[in-house]
């Protein structure tokens, strides 16, 4: 049986590729796991600068494999039981939370429909490449749920509160340049062209200031949830760190002689 999720690190690049393509990758328990423990390996490994988020085939995830969900429904039905949606609990969450917290870069590079918890995933990245082919649909109301995989957190802070609530309640299929109006895509291209330049684009990062990068998306999840002075001081606090890095030196060093920096990642 073929891995379900593809994992390889080159460069301090991590790409983690989710690999069901004939079921379009949709998330069955075996696939949860494994993106759920890559995801994580990635967070803890030094060595990992930067996170590229992908998938095989022709779509980028579809959501809960519904096929053996239902399955799943029948059971805790027959035993009296309600294990089914303990699947937020133990894949969802652990597998938003290592993306969006992480202190380093994630980039999802979005290849196709990306639905449910799918849309999810690529919303917790921290920069989306989107194939113009590609869409995003929420899809919970669709079949009675709510928000998981951090929607109802990530959705309404990329394109606000009224947008989102329009998305959740009504679900249907936002293409690519729609995503990009919204706010939800970074960046749109070819979608023959979409593997070559999410990679550039996450290889960039890499190659990066990574320390700075960590205390930007911290800085940013701060701010959403505090006020002014409080971030104000957050950023006083990130900004000291910043200042004492050893990639500060190397840029500024780097500027005044006119020189291309190689940074460290500390």
């Amino acid at each position: 049986m073929a891995d379900t999720v593809l994992y390889e690190v080159t460069d301090g690049l991590a790409t983690i590729a989710l690999n069901r393509p004939d079921a379009m990758n949709a998330l069955n328990t075996e696939a949860k796991v494994a993106l759920r423990d890559s995801v994580g390996q990635a967070a803890a490994d030094p060595a990992v600068r930067a996170v590229l988020l992908t998938a095989t085939g022709r779509a980028f995830c579809v959501g809960q494999d519904l096929k053996e969900h239902i399955g799943l429904l029948s059971e805790d039905s027959e035993h009296g039981e309600s294990r089914t949606m303990s699947t937020v609990r133990e894949h969802y969450n652990p597998i938003v939370t290592a993306l969006a917290e992480m202190p380093k870069p994630v980039v999802a590079g979005v290849n196709g429909v990306a639905a449910g918890a799918g849309a999810g995933f690529a919303l917790a990245a921290d920069y989306r490449v989107v194939a113009d082919t590609a869409s995003f649909n929420t899809s919970f109301a669709g079949v009675a749920l709510t928000a998981d995989s951090g929607v109802s957190w990530t959705l309404p802070r990329l394109i606000g509160h009224g947008r989102a609530a329009d998305l959740l309640l009504f679900p249907r299929n936002v293409g690519a340049q729609e995503a990009y109006e919204l706010g939800i895509a970074n960046k749109v291209v070819p979608a023959a062209e979409l593997a070559a330049e999410a990679e550039a684009v996450a290889r960039r990062l890499a190659a990066g200031p990574t320390a700075a990068y960590a205390a930007i998306k911290e800085s940013l999840a701060y701010a959403g949830g505090h006020g002014l002075t409080e971030t104000l001081e957050k950023e006083d606090e990130l900004q000291t760190r910043a200042g004492a890095s050893a990639d500060h030196g190397i840029a500024v060093a780097a500027f005044v002689k006119k020189e291309k920096p190689t940074y460290l990642g500390r």
